[in-house]
């Protein structure tokens, strides 16, 4: 584990200003109720911010509440949730406003461990909500965050796969004693505008001259080969196509209008029954299929 960084009052100074001058106004930042920050934490899971965006504000509009949400079917959610992918999220988070509905009086809970005990909460989205909405003083891991700090701090390209004890005491470490919170946003705007996975853009970044990365020459990745998401002709794909007819459809649909969708009937029933299993589906008395009710 490398030591601590030795700049580490000018590291805060100028990402926390760099911050105050870029950081991009997104509507999770002007409104950081704690339902708004879960909801766009939810969202923004291995989605783009631009994909998040229109989702988001009409999904806020409809349910401006835990409880809003709550009182409708999950299958309404999955339908707002659109094309965001991974649609499970929804779900999750359908569950997660019932939960808070029930356990908390419709306030999302400020405690870290009671935001842990719901639905689809991980260490990650609890931390962050602590963070941003209640301004609690959390390391706020992101893909985008472990970049940023292994660079500077680590001198390496990509952080591990997972996220490692080193990486939790150096994020530890690395936290100012005041405006923590403002910290984790600013790193995780600098990893997502500056600090990029496949072209970073070290001379916009105000902390070039201070990373380990940068100033080594850009060693490359030293370590298990990085894997880019498929897409073509995967089950995800497969799943993401039968969804789109449920959500498109107003009332339950036939077994054809699912079978029509793609042609490889294993690859399809698989994927169909993965829908059923995951709670995504349903199957009517009739034989009809339907978003969750």
């Amino acid at each position: 584990m490398p030591t601590p960084h030795t700049h580490l009052a000018d590291l805060h100074e100028r990402i926390l200003a760099w911050f105050d001058r870029e950081a991009r106004d997104l509507p999770w930042r002007r409104d950081t109720s704690p339902w708004s920050v879960m909801v766009s934490e939810f969202m923004l899971q291995q989605t783009p911010v631009s994909r998040v965006l229109p989702v988001f504000e009409a999904w806020m509009s409809r349910w401006p509440t835990p409880a809003a949400l709550a009182a409708e079917p999950s299958g309404d959610a999955v339908r707002a949730w659109g094309r965001l992918g991974y649609p499970r999220r929804a779900l999750r988070l359908h569950a997660a406003a019932v939960a808070i509905v029930e356990r908390h009086d419709g306030e999302v809970p400020s405690d870290r461990e009671a935001l842990l005990a719901l639905p689809g909460v991980g260490d990650y989205t609890a931390s962050a909500v602590a963070s941003f909405a209640f301004e609690q003083a959390h390391p706020v891991l992101d893909t985008n965050v472990r970049r940023v700090f292994a660079r500077i701090i680590e001198g390496v390209e990509f952080p591990a796969d997972a996220v490692t004890a080193a990486e939790r005491r150096i994020a530890a470490d690395l936290m100012p004693e005041h405006d923590a919170h403002r910290w984790a946003a600013a790193t995780m705007e600098l990893g997502a505008v500056v600090c990029t996975a496949k072209s970073p853009r070290c001379g916009a970044c105000p902390v070039s001259d201070l990373c380990r990365w940068h100033l080594a020459g850009h060693p490359a990745h030293d370590g298990p080969p990085r894997r880019g998401q498929a897409w073509a002709g995967t089950d995800r794909q497969v799943r993401g196509r039968l969804m789109a007819v449920l959500r498109e459809s107003d009332r339950p649909v036939p077994k054809a209008a699912l079978d029509a969708v793609w042609a490889d009937a294993v690859q399809r029933e698989r994927c169909l029954d993965s829908l059923l299993d995951d709670g995504l589906v349903d199957l009517t008395t009739d034989g009809l299929f339907s978003l969750p009710s």
